[in-house]
């Protein structure tokens, strides 16, 4: 699959079996609903979003999808992400489960605010 490069995030999610691809759909949804300002677009060949900077990115696997909140957006939920396998900037859902949209909405609006607080020290500069 790597081999493709893909050019829009139905590109990249029409590649999937039909049960990952309702994830990744569903996923889509919550992250566009929690930053309806973002921009959607292609990064590291996978779905990204931009608004003042990087906010978050996702991508389908065998048995997970990975989403990718940056370091700063698994730091502040490790409470509510503990039951998930992460890494550094990381968090694994499983194929098995359903997305946590409630935790995945709060994670992003998170990210959108932390860029919001960036791009204004950035003006004060």
């Amino acid at each position: 699959m790597q081999s493709i490069k893909f050019k829009t995030v139905d590109e990249y999610i029409a590649t999937f079996p039909a049960k990952t691809k309702g994830l990744l759909k569903e996923l889509r949804q919550v992250i566009k609903k929690a930053a309806p300002k973002a921009e959607e677009m292609i990064s590291y060949n996978m779905p990204a979003y931009k608004l003042n900077g990087p906010l978050v990115y996702f991508a389908g696997y065998d048995h997970h999808i990975g989403f990718y909140p940056t370091g700063n957006g698994i730091e502040a939920f490790k409470k509510e992400i503990a039951k998930y396998e992460t890494s550094k900037g990381t968090i694994r859902l499983p194929l098995d489960e359903p997305i946590p949209s409630k935790l995945i909405a709060a994670i992003v609006k998170y990210r959108v605010a932390m860029n919001e607080e960036k791009k204004k020290l950035k003006a004060k500069k």
